[in-house]
């Protein structure tokens, strides 16, 4: 094998060495400041999280809630995903449009996700419904607002030579714009899953969703549960890095597909 070979083999090696030596520093601070105090403390430690995330992995309630949890966030995903860049094409494409919504846009933007939950359990009661509608509308106006930056930003001489070949106006939208504005609505689309996965979390927090006639409500749930009945912190704390741990993964996720769908910005 050859230095070079040997240098580019060593690397993921490297890589991942970075990646895990500060959180492992800071669970060997943990532990020893977790070891210092009373045998009857409350406070979670390592020690104390892994044998609670054992438990609750083997018994299948964490497993259980991180998918409904993931159901939900992907159904309001893709509700917003629909609704936030059918509209964000057609106001980045027409001016007298966009002039027209954008007071709208921007009277509701900055209201909280949380703050329409009221509204969202009056009209869809308290369930599954309630916590999508959270979920939608938190993730739509990331992805409304980029998609409305990408499209009206798309070079007009390839739109004026599409019409000049003749192209409808629904093949220029597929094939011009929104190729043109695909980093933009990308880069939406990641964000508003940041968003949505959060607001999941305390929409199942807040609402108590429980889906299937007394299936798992959720991580949020689980975590509500912890908290109001038994006050075990080691179990919240296993919750909360699964959260953390599937915001990281969606995540990446995300950055493998705009990889994949645009190999020319890498």
């Amino acid at each position: 094998m050859t230095v070079a070979a040997q240098s580019f083999s060593s690397r993921p090696i490297a890589a991942v060495a970075r990646g895990v030596a500060l959180p492992l520093v800071l669970l060997l601070v943990w532990q020893a400041w977790a070891s210092t105090l009373p045998a009857n403390t409350r406070a979670p430690s390592p020690a104390q999280v892994a044998r609670a995330f054992e438990t609750l992995a083997i018994g299948g309630g964490l497993v259980g809630a991180t998918l409904q949890s993931l159901g939900r966030v992907m159904l309001g995903f893709l509700i917003a995903l629909v609704l936030g860049v059918s509209l964000g094409v057609l106001m980045g494409s027409s001016r007298r449009v966009s002039r027209n919504l954008d007071p709208i846009v921007e009277g509701f933007r900055p209201i909280a996700p949380m703050a329409i939950l009221p509204i969202a359990i009056l009209w869809f009661g308290a369930g599954t419904p309630a916590a999508l509608s959270i979920v939608a509308y938190a993730a739509f106006f990331p992805l409304l607002l980029n998609t409305i930056h990408g499209v009206s930003r798309v070079d007009r001489k390839l739109l004026q030579a599409a019409r000049t070949m003749g192209l409808p106006l629904h093949a220029r939208i597929l094939r011009v714009v929104l190729p043109a504005a695909l980093p933009s609505i990308m880069l939406g689309a990641r964000l508003a899953m940041g968003v949505a996965w959060t607001a999941i979390i305390a929409a199942e927090l807040a609402v108590g969703a429980k889906s299937g006639g007394g299936s798992s409500g959720g991580l949020g749930q689980m975590m509500f549960v912890f908290y109001a009945y038994s006050i075990d912190l080691n179990n919240i704390v296993v919750c909360m890095i699964v959260v953390g741990v599937v915001a990281l993964l969606i995540d990446r996720l995300f950055r493998v597909a705009e990889r994949r769908l645009m190999p020319w910005r890498i």
